[in-house]
């Protein structure tokens, strides 16, 4: 049952031992456009400072999605979509077009259309296998396929070469380049009714010339393009990516031998899929792209916040909504604003309601070049709502229609009471005065609300805490373990105020091996009120040994003394860190009498409570000699015989044995002094003889040491106590 020896004896010697921007061009770009030698900066544009509105504002905004600079919000939609894909305040795209909650605002505005063009170049390169239309322009190194029957079969491909002319058999050479692929068919047909008679042909298209296009201007990658003969303007443009920052989306011109002949606006395709505008592109023609023209952001609570080029000088306010997609489903029609460069300086030139969006209302603001439309949500309005707690089965806040929800319909929400659930709940009401808030504290009967008593089915009001309190000293179970030698051990539950003789009883009573002598008992609630006990002397000793090491040092005279003073301080400082983890038992002395029945009535016959532990160990027939002896041990025991036999026993005492303090922990879990009017005292069976270590005070004061010795006591009575509670 004891294994303390080696625990102990090793206990004893260690006693001894650039805030985002606010404004949509920098200086540079307002010189520019004051002066109107240069469009609007792209990407001062893009810059918009969406962290100082909600800065300036946080009435209306939550925390703005933040868009990295080197990725748009279009460009993110192309990536899978996973968490680690989105950082803490960004979110899925789509919820950022659809106008979603934390998404209002972005802190870098991407240009429509920017995406597009940046579709990698394979995705819309054009097939070569394709039909040729009719108008298609023969040109040097296209391959013409032709079937003759008739008389005679012929089946044969020729190509068109530097001359723009092709051999025919039996019919000759005739020219093929610069017809368009209508008028060659019908040129190789004239060409073999000179010679045959009664046949058939059919000329078809094969392998296709390649051209060279030149993209000039501001393109994302001008230069000269080798590109198939069928390319169009659009495929041109995928391949040089499209216009730059300083490129125009919406007057891109093809131009022929100096002339331009077609007029492209990027914006048709990507809004209407409008394609009417895409000429075919023919070798040697150029695409130029002219500086952007004038620009006007959108962002908030619209369905594409970005960056739109406006089709001449203004657009109105409508126009650029409807650009952006409209609003979205949160925006709020009370509150539009607009910023504008005026004199130097970015101020709010309109801030009101776009209820109405008719051309000659709000939607009719002509917008300016570099104008910022921002878009607010809805402004957020206090949810009415009530709390509900205690015995119900899904308690938490509730939201309640004002004037109409009554405690009935709470309740039933959160699942109904529960079956402890007292009669009468407690509703916390917190009334707005000019003094101050008052509470007020109502209390319904819940079993008459829930059947519909208008006297406790009362109206609820915002913010009202409503306490479904359980019957008077509700606890399902509380139970106690009982261990060791009884008929029936376990865990029993209790009643309330249920003795330890009921429990015994119904643990079949002591069996023939009990000893009662050593049963121990612990509690909870001792045992923290012990721990709080053994920290606070522990405190003690702290303060005690930083004083004396202060007195000590500082009246060492010699340096010797100092030295043997900070040694003495060691050992003393390594003793305290020794005892730092001490963990008190929690137990309670008490006698048990030879049955149960005589326990009744006794003072040791006490009330349980929860958590309560009885261990009633077996008949040890051993005492134990601890502490400073020549060799600590369990001794067979002999009775009537005093300590100092036992000590005799494990060899005698040790050299720095304190013998004048040896005393006896009796099995009950009493200490008693082994030495009583100079008289050794008798030990009984299970008891433990303790000899401490004798503390030497060369520094400190009485005190210090008294609370070494006291703290050396508590630890070699807990180490004991805890082997026989863990065996």
């Amino acid at each position: 049952m004891f294994h303390t020896q080696s625990k102990v004896r090793g206990f004893i010697t260690s006693v001894t031992a650039a805030l985002a921007l606010s404004f949509l061009f920098g200086t540079t770009a307002l010189a520019e456009t004051d002066g109107g030698s240069a469009g609007p900066d792209i990407a001062a544009m893009q810059a918009i400072a969406a962290p100082n509105l909600v800065k300036d504002d946080n009435s209306y905004m939550e925390e703005p999605d933040v868009v990295s600079e080197d990725k748009t919000l279009k460009d993110r939609q192309t990536e899978p979509f996973s968490e680690k894909n989105l950082s803490q305040n960004q979110q899925e795209p789509e919820d950022f077009l659809l106008g979603g909650e934390k998404n209002r605002f972005t802190s870098r505005l991407p240009r429509y259309g920017d995406s597009f063009f940046k579709t990698p170049q394979s995705t819309f390169a054009p097939v070569q296998n394709v039909p040729v239309g009719p108008d298609y322009v023969v040109g040097p190194g296209d391959e013409i396929r032709v079937s003759v029957w008739g008389l005679e079969e012929r089946h044969f491909s020729v190509t068109v070469d530097r001359n723009g002319s092709i051999s025919l058999p039996v019919a000759g050479v005739i020219g093929a380049a610069g017809l368009t692929f209508e008028q060659l068919q019908n040129a190789v047909e004239r060409a073999y009714a000179r010679f045959l008679n009664e046949f058939d042909i059919n000329v078809t298209m094969g392998r296709l010339h390649s051209i060279t296009v030149y993209v000039t201007g501001n393109a994302r990658r001008p230069g000269a393009y080798t590109v198939s003969s069928l390319s169009t303007l659009v495929n041109v443009l995928m391949a040089s990516g499209g216009p730059s920052s300083s490129g125009t989306m919406r007057n891109i011109q093809l131009k022929r031998k100096g002339k331009t002949i077609s007029t492209f606006d990027a914006y048709d395709l990507l809004m209407k899929g409008d394609k009417s505008k895409d000429a075919r592109v023919m070798a040697g023609d150029v695409i130029f792209i002219p500086t952007v023209g004038n620009l006007a952001a959108i962002t908030g609570d619209i369905r594409t916040p970005g960056v739109y080029e406006m089709k001449g000088k203004n657009i109105p306010l409508a126009k650029l909504i409807d650009m952006a997609g409209g609003l979205s489903q949160r925006a709020y029609k009370g509150r539009v604003q607009i910023e504008r460069f005026e004199k130097g300086q970015r101020r709010t030139t309109f801030e009101g309601d776009i209820i109405n969006l008719a051309p000659t209302a709000q939607g009719g603001i002509e917008l300016q070049n570099g104008d910022l439309v921002r878009i607010y949500p809805v402004p957020k309005t206090p949810k009415i709502m009530v709390t509900v707690a205690g015995a119900v089965p899904q308690p938490g806040r509730f939201a309640i229609t004002e004037g109409r929800s009554r405690i009935s319909d709470i309740l039933k929400r959160a699942g109904s009471p529960l079956y402890m659930a007292s009669d009468i709940a407690e509703i916390s009401r917190v009334k707005v005065t000019q003094q101050g808030p008052q509470t007020e504290i109502l209390h319904v009967n819940i079993k008459q609300a829930l059947e519909g008593s208008p006297q406790d089915n009362i109206m609820l009001e915002m913010n009202d805490y409503i306490f479904v309190r359980t019957i008077p000293e509700w606890d399902l179970y509380k139970s106690v373990k009982i261990e060791g030698e009884v008929k029936y051990p376990g865990v029993y539950s209790i009643s309330k105020g249920e003795p330890l003789s009921n429990v015994l009883e119904r643990a079949g009573g002591f069996t023939d091996k009990a000893f009662r002598r050593g049963a121990i008992f612990t509690r909870k609630a001792e045992k923290e009120r012990q721990q709080a006990h053994i920290d606070e002397t522990i405190s003690r000793l702290r303060q005690e040994l930083s004083m004396a090491t202060m007195n000590a040092v500082n009246s060492a005279t010699k340096s010797d003394t100092a030295d043997a003073a900070r040694s003495q301080l060691d050992m003393q400082k390594q003793f305290l860190e020794n005892v730092q983890g001490l963990k008190a038992t929690g137990r309670i002395v008490i006698s048990l009498p030879k049955t149960v029945a005589m326990l009744k009535g006794t003072p040791y016959d006490i009330e349980l409570t929860d958590g309560d532990r009885l261990i009633i160990p077996t008949r040890p027939n051993t005492v134990h000699v601890l502490g400073m002896v020549q060799r600590a041990t369990s001794l067979v025991f002999r009775p009537g015989q005093p300590f100092s036999t036992y000590v005799k026993m494990a060899g005698g005492y040790a050299t720095y044995a304190n013998w004048k303090k040896t005393y006896i922990l009796r099995a009950d879990g009493s200490t008693v002094q082994a030495y009583r009017k100079n008289r050794p005292a008798i030990v009984e069976e299970g008891d433990a003889i303790v000899v401490p270590q004798k503390i030497l005070s060369g520094i400190g004061a009485r005190q210090t040491k008294d609370l070494i010795e006291m703290i050396s006591q508590m630890a070699m009575s807990f180490a004991v106590i805890d082997n026989i509670v863990n065996d």
